[in-house]
């Protein structure tokens, strides 16, 4: 376990690094046509729903990060949450991410492992897209 650990933690700084950069980056981006629309709102909903299934696994599967991915998520409420129904929707995608996953794995498996390396990945890219889609 502990190689795994060593081997997936640069994916994760890097997730957490872009998560914590996406949200004082979002700050700066013009108002939208609709106040609680956003063009790159499928992909922020995506990231917010994998930042809770990766905060259940994580913890499901021993990492000492505390509230680690929370935060993230907090920091995501903090840039894009510009009212209370985007903020709502926001934490709902957490939410589902992270009941989803608390429905289907109770212990920590090569599976969730898995599962686990793969949301890091897409949450990183992501993370990287949106943040270079801002002028």
């Amino acid at each position: 376990m502990r190689g795994y650990r060593q081997h997936r933690r640069p994916a994760r700084r890097r997730l957490a690094a872009v998560c914590a950069m996406l949200a004082g980056v979002s700050m700066a981006l013009p108002a939208a046509a609709a106040p609680d629309s956003k063009p790159y709102d499928d992909r922020l909903f995506r990231l917010s729903e994998i930042l809770g299934a990766v905060h259940y696994l994580r913890e499901l599967c021993g990492a000492d990060e505390g509230q680690l991915w929370r935060e993230r998520m907090t920091d995501l409420l903090q840039s894009e949450g510009t009212s209370a129904l985007r903020k709502a929707k926001l934490t709902r995608s957490f939410n589902k991410g992270y009941q989803s996953y608390s429905r289907t794995y109770n212990t920590c498996s090569p599976s969730a492992q898995n599962v686990i390396n793969r949301f890091v990945t897409e949450g990183a890219a992501i993370a990287d897209t949106l943040v270079r889609s801002v002028p």
